[in-house]
């Protein structure tokens, strides 16, 4: 089945990264939106995922970027439509704001390749199989969290916010095999796209190890594990995203 899928983009150096090599291997289509830049959003009949990535900017900055609003809208209409919806950083956020949950600082910057670990949930749901069930690194930059949207499953933590990823389903997506999975951390980076996020995240990565020492790393770390774990957590993104596409 040839899937298609849309994303948000909320940052002009941001692209679909491991993503599109995941997408063109298995003959989906790829399109998106930058409604930033006053791309139309895509109208809901027109895909069957809908991937919402990552961002510098909050989930409440809605006087700032006012496009906010109608992203919020196609998230919340493509989840009563029971339709996939996957979520990447501030998309995570964004979700689980769409959901009803709070959404917040976290306290603590996270930033660079840091060990994450499935919960009991993450551990027994199907879609995550393919992940260790020890801890492993992935990569972070955020500052925000949320909590647990009501009905989801809270499915891995870090020791410094627990709520690092979520997956939830309603009836609807249940009927249909769909799922909403939304991820704090970034598996879809690859060696190109995790440089352009060093450079343009240096002031936050910088003013992060002044205070959070312990949970932001430089940017010469970041770059130098980032050749260690990309290929290994590219891996692990394409098998949940297999796993999401069968039905």
């Amino acid at each position: 089945m040839t899937l298609r899928i849309h994303a948000l983009f909320h940052t002009d150096y941001e692209d679909f990264n491991f993503i599109k090599q995941w997408a063109n291997s298995h003959n989906h289509t790829l399109n998106l939106s930058r409604s930033y830049d006053d791309d139309a959003l895509p109208a809901l009949d027109s895909f069957d995922w809908l991937i919402v990535m990552g961002g510098p900017m909050s989930v409440h900055d809605e006087e700032k970027h006012p496009w906010l609003i109608a992203e919020k809208r196609l998230i919340k209409q493509s989840v009563d439509a029971g339709k996939t919806v996957i979520g990447i950083c501030l998309g995570a956020q964004l979700i689980a704001h769409c959901l009803g949950a709070s959404v917040q600082p976290s306290g603590v910057k996270e930033i660079g390749w840091l060990p994450i670990r499935l919960t009991p949930a993450g551990q027994a749901h199907p879609l995550l199989q393919d992940l260790p069930k020890q801890d492993f690194a992935v990569f972070h930059f955020h500052g925000d969290g949320f909590d647990c949207p009501k009905g989801a499953s809270i499915i891995a933590s870090t020791d410094a916010w627990a709520n690092q990823g979520f997956v939830y389903q309603t009836p609807l997506h249940k009927e249909l095999g769909t799922w909403l999975l939304a991820w704090q951390c970034h598996f879809e980076v690859t060696k190109e796209s995790l440089a352009k996020m060093v450079v343009n995240g240096n002031n936050s990565i910088q003013s992060g190890l002044k205070e959070y020492p312990k949970t932001v790393q430089s940017p010469a770390e970041i770059i130098a594990l980032g050749d260690k774990y990309i290929e290994e957590n590219n891996a692990r993104l394409s098998a949940m995203l297999n796993r999401i596409a069968e039905k």
